[in-house]
């Protein structure tokens, strides 16, 4: 696909806000008011917040509406390697002439004043799906909640709260309860609102918001339930509704379980569409998520590794991820193999927070710089917060580099577990690299 024409527009209307994020809605409603408020002419919208899992929930979510038959518009962030990713519109990716065509009409809509990228993207999303027929529309919150420019719906059909945890703290606030405070601004009065499972400080507020809402939250551990069957054969969920044994998800990590289940929770507790309960047991049978603990194979990549080696992929980047990335790493036979994490992360991320759990774990870290960012940190800082753990943390020019070494320094004995993690960003450029195009 040449986006060229798609990406010159996207630098234009980047040019316009100094700032790349800029929390605020007041931008939001001027330009959708130009644009004819498009978010008012929405197919039923389920509003996803969260720090961890909410791509993962709204992939679920997808693939069992799809599997029930509906049409369904998707808006999700950041993009791993094409912005068209972002946007499906009616169960397809946007294509590159129409995705063009609306940025175009929004650049002219702006004129010069000031929007923040995310906020044209989001307001191209939504104008797309104001405009092409469907039945449902899942919306996932870039950063935060209550001034995210996705929060602009004012009735959806139901609201998801994912775990919360710290991160960006530099724009929802330093404590937990801040930041689910953040998330909990999605809440609305008459929508069912379905919570995963939370730290107490966090639930608490997020309760305090719902009750001020006049909702009563739908709790994980509570009104839905769910557990791993002990043979390894599936999931035994149970809700309001009654009780479903349901299959295994196919992405990688015993915290997709959760996720799975909170779709299954979201899509039981809206009623805009019908979703039969075989639709739910099929749709989580084909779900996927790229860069979410993804096994990479079949790459030049691969072909450097010894035989025997392993190399998989996660975009996750704060100390919650890590954690899911530690049990994942458990499961790796220390005798029998060296793991090594490829590291590369935003300037802003904590390295060591989330490094920490994996020690003992990680044999070593070769530490990356993220391509094309500039708000990377040095490769160099990173490789020291590993030492600094107790991890023997190196460097490398780039991420085929770091495969090169790992490659030289192998003992045959022990094949290699290659994790490449710490960013969606980094993620997306290996993809890139490796002609892995999400679709």
């Amino acid at each position: 696909m040449d986006t060229k024409a798609s990406d010159r527009v996207l630098a234009r209307l980047s040019a316009l806000h100094p700032k790349k994020i800029d929390l605020s809605l007041g931008r939001m409603h001027r330009i959708l008011a130009k644009l004819g408020n498009p978010e008012k002419k929405l197919p039923p919208v389920i509003h996803i917040a969260g720090t961890n899992g909410k791509g993962s929930t709204i992939a679920n979510l997808r693939a069992i509406a799809e599997a029930a038959g509906h049409r369904v518009h998707v808006y999700t962030s950041p993009h791993l390697v094409r912005f068209h990713e972002r946007i499906r519109v009616a169960n397809q990716l946007i294509g590159e002439e129409e995705l063009t065509s609306l940025l175009e009409r929004i650049e002219q809509a702006a004129g010069d004043d000031p929007i923040t990228f995310f906020e044209v993207t989001t307001a191209a999303a939504l104008l797309a799906f104001a405009e092409t027929p469907a039945d449902l529309c899942l919306l996932e919150v870039g950063l935060g909640g209550r001034l995210d420019a996705t929060n602009v719906i004012e009735a959806p059909a139901a609201v998801g709260i994912t775990p919360v945890s710290l991160d960006h703290q530099q724009f929802l606030g330093e404590t937990l309860p801040e930041i689910a405070a953040e998330k909990a601004g999605i809440i609305k009065k008459g929508a069912p609102l379905v919570v995963g499972q939370q730290k107490k400080v966090g639930l608490d507020v997020i309760k305090d918001i719902a009750s001020l809402n006049g909702v009563t939250p739908l709790l994980a551990n509570d009104a839905w339930h769910y557990e791993t069957m002990k043979n390894g054969t599936g999931i035994l969920y149970e809700d309001w509704h009654g009780t479903l044994n349901l299959p295994t998800p196919p992405l990688a990590g015993v915290h997709q379980t959760g996720n799975a289940a909170m779709a299954v929770a979201i899509a039981r507790a809206q009623k805009a569409v019908s979703i039969p309960d075989a639709a739910i047991k099929a749709g989580l049978g084909w779900v996927r998520w790229p860069a979410r603990l993804q096994e990479v194979t079949s790459t030049r990549f691969n072909k450097i590794l010894p035989d025997g080696s392993d190399l998989w992929l996660d975009g996750g980047h704060n100390p919650a991820a890590a954690e899911t990335i530690r049990t994942f790493l458990q499961h790796v036979d220390p005798v029998e193999r060296s793991v090594t994490i490829v590291l590369g992360m935003m300037g802003p991320k904590d390295a060591a927070g989330f490094l920490a759990p994996l020690v003992g774990l990680a044999n070593q870290v070769i530490a990356v710089p993220i391509p094309g960012e500039d708000g990377g940190a040095p490769a160099a800082t990173l490789a020291a917060a590993a030492t600094d753990l107790g991890i023997n943390g190196i460097i490398a020019k780039d991420v085929e580099s770091a495969i090169k070494t790992i490659s030289t320094s192998a003992d045959k004995s022990r094949p290699p577990f290659v994790l490449i993690a710490g960013s969606l960003y980094l993620a997306g450029s290996v993809l890139r690299e490796l002609e892995l195009f999400p679709v």
